[in-house]
């Protein structure tokens, strides 16, 4: 995310957030960081007897539903948007505000097919988990100490999914959501840029910033519509439970240097520097 709305001043010392209704991807599956990519590859185990048919399949977090329909399609053999089409008869029990859209709530883990798998029994799972784990507490405890429904802390896990590059990052990119959510800034994230575009990248452009769409968070203010991907528990935590401090900035200035500050100037030397190595460098780094 290219913070570059300087800070307001602060509206005196009330805690309620004015929410609206309602960038680099990080995939963490088997102990491993995965690059997001635009075309999900299931994550399929099968049985030690080396039977070629799956057994399980394994949502990373982070996946967007998107990877989530094209994983179950290719686990279950099924014509691509098959499992996009099922939403309907499927019957998820989402929360109202989700409208039906299951965005963050096809709860990453690992999901065995059973007998007869169908992309009902799979997604709604997937949702059925998410439930099981957001609806108790200390989800919804921890939600509601910061003035959110369980939803908006969802969405908020999203975004710390999406941005973060490790766990101890998540609970400060948190900090910052929370911090430019009381101050009335845009939160300014390149995730949901990403989210709108249908990609994932680790570079945003001005034009970029641009886009007509819901989930433009320079040009519209408070949370995007729905979740902009699936969060695992790490992100939840962080969401409900942010790292103390005063930040509203942070830019990954190279790979395990993210840098955070509430000053705009300092900001700004920083981003000068991710920008001076991403010119001397291929990839790596980015600009947050």
């Amino acid at each position: 995310m290219q913070t570059n709305t300087p800070p307001r001043s602060p509206r005196g010392t009330r805690r309620t957030i004015r929410l609206t209704r309602r960038g680099r991807i990080a995939l963490i599956a088997t102990g491993a960081i995965v690059a997001g990519t635009a075309v999900a590859v299931p994550l399929l185990m099968t049985d030690d007897e080396g039977d070629p048919r799956p057994t399980s399949l394994v949502v990373p977090e982070g996946w967007r539903a998107t990877q989530v329909y094209d994983a179950v399609d290719k686990a279950l053999a099924l014509p691509a948007g098959t499992t996009k089409k099922s939403l309907a008869k499927a019957h998820l029990r989402l929360p109202n505000d989700a409208e039906g859209n299951p965005e963050g709530y096809l709860y990453p883990a690992t999901y065995p097919l059973g007998e007869n798998p169908t992309p009902e029994k799979l997604l709604t799972a997937m949702v059925d988990t998410a439930n099981e784990k957001f609806t108790g507490a200390p989800i919804a405890a921890g939600a509601q100490r910061n003035a959110l429904n369980v939803y908006q802390a969802v969405t908020i896990a999203s975004i710390v999914q999406a941005e973060a590059a490790t766990e101890e990052d998540m609970g400060k990119v948190a900090r910052v959501v929370f911090n430019r959510l009381e101050r009335g800034m845009p939160l300014q994230m390149d995730s949901t840029i990403n989210y709108a575009l249908g990609r994932s990248t680790l570079h945003t452009t001005t034009e970029d910033t641009k886009i007509d769409s819901p989930y433009n968070s320079y040009q519209r203010m408070g949370l995007p519509p729905t979740p902009i991907a699936n969060p695992g528990e790490d992100a939840m935590r962080a969401a409900i439970d942010p790292t103390p401090g005063d930040w509203l900035y942070f830019v990954t200035v190279k790979p395990g240097d993210t840098r955070f500050t509430a000053d705009y100037a300092e900001h700004q030397r920083n981003v000068a520097e991710f920008n001076r190595l991403a010119r001397s460098a291929s990839g790596g780094a980015r600009d947050t």
